[in-house]
């Protein structure tokens, strides 16, 4: 019943106590007022209830509202949707839970708590995802609070591969740690096949959390918040993907171009599966049976061995093409063969961590069991191999332009190793193995961290190279649809102009008709000096500045590795120059920018 109606009803309150009671609850979020309702029913319940309020609230000021907070620190959206699912089990198993995007999550706050769960991505080198830079920052500050009433668990998302691996969990429990807080599970860092042991550590968490949380309600006698709705999801997910069917794979490269890029669009009719400019798609793809059964061959077995998988019996060779991954290496696998082999190399290898993550990274499974030898059992084989997982790729498509459709812009992954090709996994699936109306089980994924600015008029300043131009192809037909007046810019490089202008026809068009109002491109090998993104931005450093004076989004898409450090650093270039900054000042403005949203990337 509403606070106003109280006072036209008989009431025990006088006019003063209900302007008091408006004037609280006018305060208070959702949440909150739940907690309120069901600590005035505890204090009424007590044997001493006719005890002066004040006097009942201070026996329990000193502890904090029993619930589970969540949090994830997401960048492709991993972390985020182990956070759901543990909220939603959080939900079903009546605990009190709510759910946070990191960015949204004030620091301070975590002295209010009494159980947090972090889930953590790592991103780059090592680095916090965007939306969790300002909490990763601000709990290593001398602002953080002392934590000593506050039980957490820390769940660390990443890929081995890389050398920071799940660094940024690492650091969430050693700073939630140094401030006092007590671990009520112990930190698990997972690699890319995270699903079944991320389920596993949920369960005991929450197992951990719902006995915590019920000694400590009947210790205060008040009453537990009560549970709240689930947040909707899509029909469609990564564990229930939506059978869409491919309308179109064309080479947009040039017949003599060194590169096979594809644009592929599919057919969502029906799924309602909907996205916004930024995200991503999810494809889950089956492996080559020719390079299965060139791994069983190599190991010595047939492919109709019989293995289990997920409670299922099924051929290793089906097996092979629907569930593990076998194209790319990882250092586990390589550490592991070196074992079972006894090669040398691989050995050597394996006590050199630098050089067996190179050497992983670009080598495929068959190569490394080529390096000697050794004849396996089936399980020996499965035992060596990640779970497939899907490739994440960003939207090439406006939804308010193509309607139900959603096009990609894949890069098709091949190389030759001595006399044979090698493809990539779900790259060469797309472009060679999936024919025109076949069947590609996909699903949306949302990236919060990459997103056009809710202002129309703003500025935006988009860099990306190669296979990186699929969003902005996106951002500019959105942007075009909403009739948007903010100003376009477009920073393009790949090889050579005749053969890798991707979507140039496109390009001038949206150029011509103003759309886009400037596009700077860099083809490195056109001219005998090699020429990159990097470089067109320092060449219109002033521009750029004005532009950021000006209120423009930065966007940056494509590789990591070089690209977009080579970027980034441009950008500190460009601030130092003509904001007049010195060094320290230019990487904190960027910094700022970051935090604000209005410097945003999507690399990989």
């Amino acid at each position: 019943m509403l606070l106003k109606e109280l006072s036209a009803l008989a009431s025990p309150l006088n006019d003063q106590q209900i302007g008091q009671l408006q004037q609280a609850a006018s305060e208070l979020s959702p949440q909150q007022l739940a907690w309120v309702s069901g600590y005035f029913w505890g204090i009424s319940q007590t044997s001493g209830a006719t005890q002066p309020i004040n006097q009942a609230a201070a026996a329990v000021s000193n502890q904090p509202a029993g619930k589970l907070s969540i949090i994830f620190a997401s960048q492709t959206g991993n972390a985020k949707g182990v956070a759901e699912a543990l909220k939603e089990e959080a939900t079903a198993a009546g605990i009190a839970v709510e759910l946070f995007d990191a960015s949204d999550y004030k620091g301070k706050n975590l002295a209010k708590e009494t159980h947090v769960i972090i889930v953590a991505s790592t991103n780059g080198e090592g680095e916090a995802p965007d939306n969790a830079i300002e909490l990763h920052e601000f709990l290593q500050s001398k602002k953080a609070p002392k934590l000593d009433n506050l039980h957490y668990g820390v769940i660390g998302l990443g890929d081995s591969s890389y050398e920071f691996f799940c660094q940024t969990g690492k650091d969430f429990d050693a700073f939630l740690s140094k401030q006092g807080a007590t671990p009520f599970i112990e930190r698990v860092d997972l690699d890319v096949d995270y699903e079944a042991p991320a389920a596993e550590w949920r369960k005991q968490a929450l197992d951990k959390v719902k006995e915590a949380l019920a000694s400590e309600a009947q210790s205060a006698q008040v009453v537990q918040l009560p549970v709240g709705q689930a947040a909707h999801t899509s029909q469609y997910s990564k564990q229930n993907p939506y059978t869409a069917t491919l309308l179109t794979s064309q080479k947009i490269t040039g017949r003599d171009s060194g590169k096979d890029v594809r644009h592929i669009e599919i057919d969502l009719d029906g799924s309602g599966l909907t996205y916004q400019p930024g995200d991503a798609l999810g494809v889950w793809f089956e492996n080559s049976p020719e390079l299965a059964s060139a791994i069983l061959k190599q190991v010595g077995l047939t492919g109709d061995e019989v293995v289990e998988v997920d409670g299922d019996s099924i051929s290793l060779q089906k097996a092979l093409v629907e569930k593990y991954e076998i194209t790319s290496a990882n250092p586990q696998l390589v550490t592991q063969y070196a074992e079972l082999s006894g090669s040398k190399k691989l050995e050597k290898l394996a006590t050199d961590k630098d050089k067996l993550r190179q050497y992983s990274g670009n080598t495929q499974v068959i190569d490394v069991l080529s390096e000697k030898k050794a004849k396996l059992t089936a399980d020996q084989l499965i035992g060596l191999l990640r779970r497939l997982t899907p490739r994440l790729y960003s939207i090439a498509s406006s939804q308010s332009e193509v309607d139900e459709e959603v096009h990609l812009t894949v890069g098709v992954v091949e190389y030759q190793q001595g006399d044979e090709t090698r493809f990539g996994g779900a790259s060469s699936f797309l472009s060679h193995r999936l024919e025109e109306s076949g069947d590609v089980k996909v699903f949306v994924e949302h990236n919060n961290n990459f997103k056009l600015p809710q202002d129309d008029n703003a500025p935006v300043i988009m860099i990306g190279p190669g296979t990186g131009i699929a969003p902005f192809r996106s951002f500019v037909q959105e942007r075009d649809n909403r009739d948007a007046e903010g100003k376009n810019w477009l920073f393009f490089g790949d090889r050579t102009f005749t053969q890798d202008f991707l979507y140039q026809v496109e390009w001038q068009k949206y150029l011509k008709s103003g759309i886009v109002n400037q596009l700077d491109v860099a083809f490195s090998r056109d001219q005998q000096e090699k020429v990159y993104v990097q470089h067109r931005i320092l060449e219109h450093s002033a521009q750029v500045w004005q532009w950021l004076q000006d209120g423009a989004y930065i966007y940056v898409c494509g590789d990591a590795t070089r690209m977009a450090k080579d970027v980034h650093e441009a950008l500190i270039c460009v601030v130092e120059q003509h904001g007049q900054k010195t060094r320290e000042e230019a990487e904190q403005f960027v910094n700022e920018l970051r935090k604000a949203k209005r410097y945003q990337r999507d690399v990989y």
